[in-house]
């Protein structure tokens, strides 16, 4: 793990994928509890405030940006990071679901987010969707590097121990066929399932809120 102080102000932490596994934490974590976010990022501040000047300060700010391999987090205390800093932020109020949005916004083109935007949004629009479970999170992991959605986004939860697959083929944009042959590679790697998206929402948990097969391929190489 690397430290700097940008200023007075700001101190900008590298945090590798080794830095996480040696304190028993993956991406997929962050990615979707909120609690161990929180705990992560003030264990960092400990870390790295040598001469705690920080921890004198009542409004500390967490800004993150996903790198090639770990996270680059900011830490600013007394308000918002200064506007000569070259980064794009997530909220002060860190969140799961933003920091999806953050890689997501890495991985598609201003045209393609708009689009995936539009039709979820859009009731009218014809949807076919499928609900598939994992054995392990490493199946989601194998199928992330072989199935490249085309015209539809995926969402990952965690309920009653499983992870689970939600899939949104938009189609207008493609063809049955072509959903049909997606939706047979997914089965190499995992089960069709009676639970439904409506049993996941309420009664379980949301890890990746979008374009979870691309965040996964993103992340775990």
């Amino acid at each position: 793990m690397e430290m700097e102080h940008i200023n007075e102000n700001t101190i900008r932490v590298l945090i590798e994928s080794t830095d996480l596994e040696e304190r028993g934490i993956t991406f997929l974590d962050l990615l979707g509890n909120h609690k161990q976010i929180e705990d992560f990022f003030y264990s960092i501040l400990e870390e790295v405030d040598v001469d705690e000047k920080f921890h004198e300060s009542d409004a500390i700010t967490f800004q993150v940006l996903p790198s090639g391999n770990g996270l680059e987090l900011f830490i600013s205390k007394g308000g918002p990071l200064s506007e000569d800093i070259d980064f794009s932020s997530t909220s002060g109020n860190f969140e799961a679901n933003e920091f999806s949005k953050l890689i997501k916004k890495q991985l598609m083109d201003d045209d393609e987010e708009k689009e995936e935007e539009n039709f979820l949004d859009d009731s009218s629009k014809p949807t076919q969707e499928v609900v598939l479970r994992f054995n392990e999170f490493e199946d989601m992991i194998s199928l992330s590097k072989q199935l490249y959605l085309e015209s539809a986004t995926s969402k990952l939860y965690w309920y009653k121990n499983s992870y689970f697959l939600y899939m949104i083929f938009f189609i207008e944009e493609t063809t049955e066929r072509s959903v049909e042959d997606q939706i047979t590679v997914a089965l190499e790697f995992t089960q069709r399932t009676p639970i439904t998206q409506g049993i996941l929402m309420e009664h379980g948990r949301v890890i990746m809120e979008n374009n979870a097969l691309e965040l996964s391929r993103f992340y775990f190489k």
